[in-house]
């Protein structure tokens, strides 16, 4: 969070300055590793607009940019820097040298793009436009020899950029000002040499807010879009200065596919916006990229004036917000998702393995006694039974499944309650499972997925259980005499909940879980040693998992079932949505054992 941020922050201004000294050469390609994001699946860049004010002739002051630049290579902040071009007001050499020296605190350190814009060049010209101050500071001699460079256009202007994290390439296309017909076909042969990584746009002018919250595309703008943007389907987000205040739209391009268009310029704020960043986290997990603009020079002094206050930390819609992103779909089209092939049921079968029960058998049926086969070959088979008068419908088979599920189908469930209306799927009445303990301890998991949206009353629907009343074993410290000895269900805040009556024990020890997610495929565990219980969610373990004592189950020789739980040996309600494989084992399994690992 950005309030520990500035804790951080503040503890490092008591750094000593480093002087500047004005020079025209351009600084040296240094050693410097190909950046690689510490999380798997969070990452950062960073995005700085507009400079100018802070190198404008004799009123130059780059202590903001320094600090800029401290923070993120000393916090380790960002994996990539995109600069949006204006580094300054005019353009001379003096100010280009300032500014180049500046960039010298981040060269080795953090990879970074920048670009030419209309202040930094003559603005009239495009990126044919031959030698400039600019270019001999900024051209592609300085990230020659980095890992992250791609290369640059003939004239120097345009450049590309690839850095990797969150497990793959992205790359970054940094365009000038003005780029001609010349550049734009440079540009597409840049993305077409590297047709399965998503693409970032940045250029100096592309959108203009049309104050009322929204971007539009400028003149500039259009021709990028129809030249380059609109028809490569990489390009997925453009990031552009110039124009203020702060606007963002979505756009679909050819492939009917969002590309979300970001103005990002603080010039016209207190200090012409002291080389404030904005951090885009890309959240791979969450599908979602998380965005905050602050200034680290404000929060390093501590924002003691109200104007600096105002503006340390920017909390607007079009300055903090998510943008929600599906990246396996959205980047599908280009570079589909390599899934992993089903496996036989020989590959996740032990000698420990009870039962095991899949739904891609050749001419498998889900019609009323239709029978699906455990894969042991101990005899565990399940019989399909609808509830009431349920048709055809309440139960189908699907190719739908979790990625790492071994079998690639499930059963898709219609229950309900109020009337009964379900499926179930039981074992036979002589299934040794019937009458097994486990006092050895078990695992017992099922891959699951709920509809979205979650409509109806669902309330503590099973998802599979142990028939029997659990009075009938001898057990009077439960919630009813009449409940069964065993079940997962779920509740309806789409918590988990796994009930168990022991064997050696009269009690009813509940784990609880999170709300699950819809529309999403999950992995459920339950994991008994033999002395407590834990319940995995992909693979993780849920906080409400009970402390007291849980040996094995009290069996009474009644079926296990799948899609509900008996209460008094009745079935009132079935389950609502997706189930794919189940496998009961007789020991706890650790997560690198369950079903999921490939």
């Amino acid at each position: 969070m950005l309030v520990d941020r500035r804790n951080l922050l503040r503890t490092a201004a008591a750094a000593p300055a480093v002087p500047l000294l004005l020079s025209s050469a351009p600084a040296p390609a240094q050693a410097q590793a190909a950046p690689v994001s510490k999380s798997p699946d969070r990452f950062a860049i960073a995005v700085l607009p507009d400079t100018q004010y802070l190198f404008d002739a004799d009123s130059a002051d780059p202590a903001p940019l320094r600090e800029t630049f401290r923070y993120l290579v000393q916090e380790r902040a960002a994996v990539f820097l995109t600069h949006l071009g204006d580094v300054t007001e005019h353009g001379t050499a003096a100010e280009i040298a300032l500014a180049s020296k500046t960039f010298e605190h981040i060269d080795g350190k953090l990879p970074y793009s920048v670009l030419a814009g209309n202040h930094d060049i003559n603005g009239g010209t495009t990126d044919e436009r031959g030698d400039s101050p600019y270019l001999r500071a900024f051209g592609p001699h300085r990230f020659a020899g980095r890992p992250t460079f791609l290369g640059a256009s003939p004239g120097g202007y345009n450049s590309a950029h690839r850095f990797t994290a969150g497990g793959r390439d992205w790359m970054v296309l940094a365009l000038d000002w003005q780029i001609s017909d010349a550049g734009l076909a440079w540009a597409r042969d840049m993305v077409a040499a590297h047709p399965r990584t998503p693409v970032i746009v940045t250029t100096h002018d592309l959108a203009f807010p049309d104050y009322a919250g929204k971007a539009a595309l400028s003149s500039r703008g259009q021709r990028l879009w129809d030249g380059l943007i609109a028809g490569h389907d990489q390009i997925f987000l453009t990031l552009n200065g110039h124009h203020w205040p702060p606007a963002r739209t979505v756009l679909p391009n050819a492939a009917g596919h969002d590309v979300h268009v970001h103005i990002t310029n603080y010039q016209d704020r207190y200090y012409g916006g002291a080389a404030m960043i904005r951090l885009y986290t890309f959240d791979l997990a969450r599908n979602a990229i998380d965005v905050e603009t602050f200034s680290p020079w404000f929060l390093s002094r501590g924002s003691s004036s109200p104007l600096e206050s105002e503006v340390s930390q920017l909390t607007g819609p079009d300055d903090r917000f998510s943008l929600a992103i599906d990246f396996r779909s959205r980047f599908a089209g280009f570079d589909p998702p390599v899934l992993p092939a089903p496996r036989p049921a020989a590959a996740v079968i032990s000698r420990q393995t009870v039962a095991y029960w899949r739904f891609d058998g050749a001419g498998q049926s889900v019609g009323d006694g239709a029978v699906v086969r455990d894969q042991t070959g101990k005899g565990n088979d399940l019989t399909v039974r609808r509830l009431a008068n349920s048709g055809p419908e309440i139960l189908e088979l699907t190719a739908d499944h979790h990625e790492n599920a071994p079998a690639h189908a499930s059963l898709r469930f219609d229950g309900g309650k109020n009337p009964d209306r379900g499926a179930i799927l039981q074992t036979g009445a002589n299934a040794p499972l019937n009458s097994m303990k486990f006092l050895d301890g078990y695992t017992i998991e099922t891959f699951l997925k709920l509809p979205d949206p979650f409509v109806g009353d669902h309330a503590f629907m099973g998802i599979w259980s142990f028939e029997g009343r659990n009075g009938d074993a001898g057990k009077t410290n439960g919630w009813s005499r009449l409940e069964c000895t065993c079940s997962l269900n779920l509740s309806s805040e789409r918590f988990l909940q796994y009930v168990v009556y022991p064997e050696t024990t009269d009690a009813s020890p509940t784990s609880w879980s999170h709300a699950l997610p819809m529309g999403q495929w999950v992995h459920v565990a339950v994991v008994n040693d033999s002395r407590h219980t834990i319940v995995y969610v992909d693979g993780a373990p849920i906080v409400r998992n009970p402390g007291q004592l849980s040996r094995g189950i009290a069996t009474l020789g009644r079926p296990f079932t799948v899609g509900a739980t008996s209460f008094d040996l009745k079935y009132g309600q079935g389950f609502y949505g997706w189930l794919g494989d189940i496998r009961v084992t007789a020991r706890a399994l650790t997560p690198k054992q369950f079903l999921t690992s490939l």
